[in-house]
């Protein structure tokens, strides 16, 4: 069984370089990586949780702040952008809730551009598993990209529970 991470570009050449896995959890583990590493150059502490019974893959501690931050990634170009989904296993009808994380952090791999959006504006009221991100034409309605205003929000990390609860509002 070859465990090592496949990092070997694709035969396809273009403008991004792509990485090939062999699974999704593959995928999720290197994004997790990059993440850990963009938080700790912004001088953040990062801790993981043991196992995978945690809803949150990423813990950020900011002075007195403890962060659950779920990370996401996506390559799916759909329409005039890219589709990332934000539920566990992506075809399970589970949800997350706001009681299991603080922020959704989203890698659209192909453009290397990361979104940083709080939980609380796609777990509240009205509950959304799925967004539209990183518009590469201008988009035909003008709420399709609501969350640009979070593309490398990178501030947000040091935020406590509360400040990002009233980005929802």
């Amino acid at each position: 069984m070859n465990t090592r991470m496949s990092t070997r570009r694709s035969s396809k050449r273009s403008n991004n370089d792509s990485y090939h896995f062999s699974t999704f959890k593959q995928r999720g583990e290197w994004v997790e990586l990059l993440f850990m590493a963009m938080a700790a150059r912004h001088g953040l502490i990062i801790s993981r949780p043991w196992g995978e019974t945690q809803a949150y893959d990423v813990g950020i501690e900011h002075k007195s702040t403890f962060l659950r931050v779920q990370v996401k990634s996506t390559t799916h170009r759909s329409g005039g952008g890219y589709r990332c989904m934000f539920r566990p296993r992506h075809r399970l009808t589970q949800t997350y809730t706001l009681n299991q994380l603080d922020l959704f952090a989203a890698y659209v791999i192909p453009l290397d551009a990361w979104y940083l959006i709080p939980a609380a504006l796609l777990l509240g009221t009205r509950r959304r598993t799925m967004a539209a991100l990183s518009p590469v034409v201008t988009p035909a309605k003008k709420a399709s990209y609501r969350y640009e205003c979070y593309r490398e929000a990178w501030n947000l990390l040091t935020k406590s529970r509360t400040e990002l609860a009233h980005c929802a509002r």
